[in-house]
């Protein structure tokens, strides 16, 4: 069974822990150490105070579902140590350069850094866009605006452009816009609109190539634990985790 650290200990990390899922959660680390305390006492997993003795622990991976903050400040070292690294904030590869250097340390030392789908569904298949380029890929994201702390009464457009001028704005609601990216091999056309009647993220991904058209819509149901997390992306960890060790591989 593959080892596994989590770093951070919010509510993905509460449902990836649960001890139904039959994963071996063996570290875990976040910088709200009350948080970290009580997921030890869920999962029965030590809590590090200090992230060098978390990384010291013997595990195999490390599963991040923090923050875009916690991938820039953790992954150098991660994949210095030789594990292979699971990023749920992906926004962090909005930055060309920081990408770079992770896939760079990620081949000098023989390790993966894998990415899960996180909100959405079918990043396999937009994988396709690195052979046969895509003439479109667009994402169009729906949020209620507390979510993403507004005050609008109607449907409103709050941003249309590219993902990488969306991050600086929305820093917090980007991270299925780079993942689009990441597998699709193409810059994303974001439209991001608050709506004060839906009470469910919705994601309707748009894609045109030699292929043919794609389109998804995807409505998450939140966390039990937190309305404000996607419980698909908690979901797609634990699927991801799963199947590691799997002798037949589903997907591109």
């Amino acid at each position: 069974m593959v080892r596994v650290g989590l770093l951070g200990c919010g509510n993905v990390a509460e449902v990836v822990a649960g001890k139904e899922n039959g994963i071996d959660i063996v570290a875990l680390y976040d910088l709200d150490t009350k948080r970290a305390k009580y997921l030890s006492e869920i999962s029965g997993a030590p809590a590090f105070e200090k992230f060098e003795d978390f990384l010291a622990c013997d595990m195999d991976i490390v599963v991040e579902a923090a923050s875009v903050g916690a991938v820039c400040a953790n992954a150098e070292a991660i994949l210095k140590s030789g594990r292979d690294m699971v990023i749920l904030s992906v926004g962090a590869l909005a930055d060309p350069d920081f990408k770079r250097k992770l896939i760079k340390l990620a081949e000098e030392n023989n390790c993966k850094v894998r990415i899960p789908s996180g909100a959405v569904i079918g990043l396999d298949n937009l994988k396709i866009g690195q052979i046969s380029p895509m003439s479109e890929l667009k994402l169009r994201t729906t949020k209620n605006p507390r979510s993403l702390k507004l005050d609008v009464t109607e449907r409103t457009l709050v941003f249309s452009g590219r993902a990488d001028e969306c991050i600086k704005k929305f820093p917090k609601n980007i991270n299925v816009a780079i993942a689009l990216e990441t597998a699709g091999g193409r810059p994303v056309e974001v439209e991001l609109w608050a709506d004060p009647a839906v009470t469910r993220n919705t994601h309707e991904i748009f894609a045109k190539g030699d292929f043919g058209d794609i389109y998804m819509k995807i409505e998450n149901n939140p966390c039990p634990q937190n309305p404000a997390t996607s419980y698909l992306a908690a979901l797609s960890i634990i699927t991801l985790l799963k199947n590691l060790g799997k002798s037949i591989i589903i997907g591109t």
